[in-house]
C-alpha cells in the first residue's frame, strides 16, 4: 500500500454547494435566498426583528429595579456562629467582626458587612462588631452575657460632597 492509494470510503464527504450556476442546477438566480428583502443580501441579520411586529422583548413588561445605593450584607445565624465556635474555629474571646467571619470559612466575600440573624441558639459570651443585626440576634447575644456593636455602614454616610 502507498500514500497515493489511500481514500475515504465512497459517499463519506460530500461536495460543497456550487450556487448560482443556472436553473437546471436548483440553486441558480435566488441561490437559496428566496426572493428580495435586506435578510436576501449578504452580512445582514437583524436579532430580534419580526417583520415590522413589536418584538417579543419590548411586548413583555419590564420587571425588578436595582438600586445602585442600596446595601447587600452577608446574612448569618447566631446558630451557625455557636457551631463555629464548638468546632473551634472562631475565638470566643476575640470580637466577632467580618474579617474573622472571613478567616473561619463562614463567609466567603466581605460586601457591605455582616447582619447578624437570630436563628438558632447562642450559648456562648461573644462580642460582635458587624454592620447590622435584628431585633431578636440582639436580645439572643445579650441574653447570653455577650455585646454587640454596630458599625456605620460606609451607605449610611452623608453623600453630600460639594
Amino acid at each position: 500500500m502507498k500514500l497515493n492509494d489511500i481514500s475515504d470510503n465512497p459517499g463519506s464527504s460530500k461536495s460543497r454547494m456550487r450556487v448560482g450556476r443556472g436553473i437546471g442546477s436548483g440553486k441558480g438566480k435566488t441561490c437559496g435566498r428566496g426572493v428580495k428583502g435586506q435578510k436576501a443580501r449578504t452580512g445582514v441579520a437583524i436579532k430580534g426583528f419580526e417583520g415590522g411586529q413589536m418584538p417579543l422583548h419590548r411586548r413583555l413588561p419590564k420587571r425588578g429595579f436595582w438600586n445602585p445605593f442600596g446595601t447587600d450584607y452577608n446574612e448569618i445565624n447566631i446558630g451557625r456562629i455557636q457551631e463555629a465556635v464548638e468546632a473551634g474555629k472562631l475565638d470566643p474571646a476575640a470580637a466577632i467582626t467580618n474579617e474573622a467571619l472571613i478567616q473561619c470559612g463562614l463567609i466567603s466575600k466581605p460586601r457591605d458587612g455582616v447582619k447578624i440573624l437570630g436563628v438558632g441558639k447562642l450559648e456562648a459570651k461573644l462580642s460582635f462588631e458587624v454592620a447590622a443585626a435584628s431585633k431578636s440576634a440582639v436580645a439572643a447575644i445579650e441574653g447570653a452575657g455577650g455585646s454587640i456593636r454596630l458599625l456605620k455602614a460606609a451607605a449610611e454616610a452623608p453623600a453630600d460632597a460639594g
